[in-house]
């Protein structure tokens, strides 16, 4: 089924590949990366080994290739931690407007309860007041010519105060409630303007790294760029041989029925533009692309990758089928869409398009399953009594 899946992928994926640039940025794991020392941390590590001989060159400008390569692969790695991390707010604005939104609405809905208790409890106070006669009940119980009916309009009277204290009761209550919407109604829209401050500087520190990226390309020229891209493709070609080798991607599992829609959905998208931010359905970026195919497929899971590595069941990779997702870097800020055969459909970064690639184009974190299996039913003991079998007849107690 997998196999069938990627030739039909690959079909789709044939004019889209020969339209794509040289530089591959799906392609993130030729080098090595360098060691954690920072944010302002920019010391490459040494050239891979099993890149070719000109990757430790000195390029124009005094850099190496394969450190141009992998300060591209550190601006590329932060923006998109970056864009992640405006996804996530991103939703919480969203639920949060919300959340908003359904306090207004009750809040109005109480406060016109209110106008109508404080309205009955108006019309209570003037009737009260137009039919006092400054008497107990008692003594006008005594002074009546019929006690039979007086007793009778005595229980009407007794009806008419409890329905003035439901009434007063309700007015308090409806009091209550109306001011406890109103402050949690003031403490959502504080929550929902404190959120869309923090949107706005995120996706201002979006701009700002890929500002940095493009700042780095166009510092390069063409030669640096093809000595960049065919280092990256060596080292993806390399990575990817050590995963196949393994032997955890042998085994050709069949997708599960929405597996199946989700990949399908993904491969749908190939060769649409990859933007930060965007769920579709003219361009995407890593997230936003499995969120939708599976969305499609009839399981919605979490918007942002690092919630679907939190959220979603985790599997090994040698149990991997097509559909599941497979995280990247030790951040989870990547993710991509398993096709099978060793191969992912994803949006890869800024200035590339849905594509397939190989997966080892990132450093794999792990892989989650949207639609775990099933638990079997437990197995029926063979030792037990015949109260196990629904069939058996009932015994008597003894």
């Amino acid at each position: 089924m997998s196999g069938r899946l990627l030739r039909l992928a690959c079909t789709a994926v044939t004019a889209a590949l020969a339209a794509q640039v040289v530089l591959a940025p799906g392609a993130a794991v030729a080098v090595p990366e360098p060691e954690p020392a920072g944010p302002s941390a920019t010391a490459p590590p040494e050239a891979d080994a099993t890149a070719p001989p000109e990757a430790g060159a000195a390029a124009p400008g005094g850099r190496s290739v394969a450190e141009l390569l992998t300060e591209l692969q550190r601006l590329y790695r932060e923006a998109e931690r970056a864009t992640e991390a405006y996804n996530a707010t991103e939703e919480k604005l969203k639920e949060q407007r919300a959340e908003t939104e359904r306090l207004d609405t009750a809040l109005a809905k109480a406060r016109l309860s209110l106008h109508e208790s404080r309205g009955a409890a108006g019309r209570l106070a003037r009737q009260q007041y137009q039919g006092s006669t400054g008497l107990s009940p008692y003594v006008r119980l005594l002074l009546a010519r019929d006690p039979q009916h007086a007793l009778e309009q005595g229980h009407v009277i007794g009806r008419l105060a409890r329905e003035r204290a439901e009434t007063v009761d309700r007015l308090e209550g409806g009091e209550r409630r109306s001011d406890e919407l109103a402050r949690a109604a003031r403490t959502a829209l504080d929550a929902q303007l404190t959120l869309a401050e923090r949107r706005k500087k995120e996706r201002d520190d979006v701009h700002r790294r890929l500002g940095d990226v493009e700042k780095l390309l166009a510092s390069l020229t063409a030669a640096q760029l093809a000595a960049i891209a065919e280092l990256e493709q060596a080292g993806v070609a390399e990575a990817q041989k050590r995963v196949m080798a393994s032997g955890d991607l042998d085994d050709d599992r069949p997708p599960s029925r929405e597996g199946d829609r989700a990949v399908r959905y993904a491969v749908e998208q190939i060769g649409k533009p990859y933007e930060w931010g965007a769920e579709g359905p003219a361009s995407y970026d890593c997230s936003g692309l499995t969120s939708e195919a599976w969305g499609h497929a009839g399981t919605p899971i979490p918007r942002t990758s690092q919630e679907q590595w939190a959220r979603l069941p985790r599997i090994p990779l040698n149990r991997l089928r097509p559909g599941d997702l497979v995280l990247y870097f030790p951040e989870a800020t990547h993710v991509a869409l398993y096709l099978g055969d060793g191969m992912v459909v994803q949006a890869p970064r800024t200035g590339e398009r849905v594509k397939i690639s190989p997966i080892a184009s990132n450093p794999v974190l792990g892989a989650v399953r949207p639609d775990p299996d099933p638990k079997p039913d437990p197995k029926p003991d063979p030792d037990a009594g015949p109260r196990d079998d629904p069939q058996a007849p009932a015994t008597s107690p003894r």
